[in-house]
């Protein structure tokens, strides 16, 4: 083989030159093109949009920000609770915009940065479905490009809305939730319990059986044996700022009507305590995924049985718990990615 000469060299080298500055310009135009919140309505708030909600008790306001620009993939995030924020999913910031896919921040209505009438008469399932839809038509989410994640409490109410308004969905996430309530207790109270030091969960249940849910030595027992293990797998010192600002803006009323007093089960009175739409789940049509945690407080082998159990199902399970998305962040998002990415595509499967 001859050498190449030097002017021969000097072309490929050129050639080449051109071609990389070629492909860092169009990354950079897209990476441009999804930061770019000109000429949109919500330039001038940085892309927070309050949304007005009709209820039968008079017209609240809800908050969202949008997060990057993507007409093809656009995410809508329903936070856990009942009551938390979107706070929790803010390390989305640091793996999605690299991936131009676009997610939205929501509040639900009885949550911090959104209008809190504390009326229980809408701390209901179906309140918070049609909130969601007029959620989505406000910010012109359709059957194109919108994707619903929900986790936790969130969970249950992207299923429901979905059982309902599929037709209005390209992808469906849920995220560390089972399809039933009495299915979750089962597995917290015959699984996860006893791997609490026997006195410990001795002391926990004594609480229990006395309805002393309120007592700061109840939640210090729970938060010390149990969400260290199950809700985000560190001590809790060393649980992230934006996790512990979370929590510190729950708005108690609404979580304990509808949730109980802790994520140890669903306790008490509270409203969600028998729902299951475990025998409904082969109504979903659409692409779903059931991404859960190795050591969530819900039980991974039952979320992977959901994933068979819809028409079109995909599971993924991390080495996380229940706040995957923190203490497995590399096979929380991986999953997530790929999936919207392969529904996007037209590759799922």
């Amino acid at each position: 083989m001859k050498l190449l000469t030097t002017p021969l060299l000097i072309i490929l080298f050129l050639t080449i030159s051109c071609t990389n500055n070629q492909e860092k310009n169009i990354t950079n135009a897209q990476s441009s093109s999804y930061f770019d919140y000109s000429n949109s309505e919500d330039q001038i708030t940085g892309g927070i949009k309050m949304i007005p909600i009709e209820t039968p008790k008079g017209t609240f306001n809800v908050w969202t920000k949008r997060m990057g620009n993507n007409p093809k993939m656009r995410l809508l995030l329903l936070h856990g609770g009942p009551g938390a924020t979107h706070e929790i999913f803010e390390n989305f910031d640091g793996y999605l915009p690299h991936e131009q896919i676009e997610y939205i921040y929501y509040d639900q209505l009885e949550s911090y940065y959104s209008d809190q009438p504390n009326d229980s008469s809408l701390w209901t399932i179906e309140h918070f479905v049609e909130e969601v839809e007029q959620v989505r038509k406000a910010l012109n989410l359709t059957n194109d490009n919108f994707y619903l994640l929900g986790q936790s409490w969130g969970g249950i109410l992207a299923m429901e809305y979905a059982l309902k308004y599929q037709d209005n969905l390209k992808g469906l996430i849920i995220s560390n939730m089972m399809a039933s309530v009495p299915e979750y207790n089962k597995y917290a109270e015959e699984v996860l319990g006893p791997q609490i030091p026997e006195e410990v969960l001795k002391e926990i249940k004594e609480f229990e059986a006395n309805g002393d849910f309120g007592n700061p030595r109840y939640a210090e027992l729970v938060q010390q044996h149990y969400y260290t293990r199950h809700v985000l797998r560190k001590p809790l010192e060393e649980w992230p700022e934006f996790i512990n600002r979370t929590f510190k803006h729950l708005n108690p009323n609404i979580y304990i009507y509808m949730q109980g007093y802790s994520e140890f089960g669903i306790t008490g009175n509270a409203s969600l305590k028998g729902w299951d739409v475990s025998d409904r789940l082969g109504e979903l049509k659409i692409p779903t995924l059931m991404l859960g945690g190795k050591y969530d407080t819900m039980d991974p082998k039952y979320m992977e049985w959901m994933s068979t159990q819809v028409q079109k199902g995909r599971s993924v399970t991390t080495n996380g718990s229940h706040i995957s998305q923190y203490d497995d962040a590399e096979g929380y998002f991986s999953g997530l990615i790929e999936f919207i990415k392969d529904v996007n595509e037209g590759n799922f499967n």
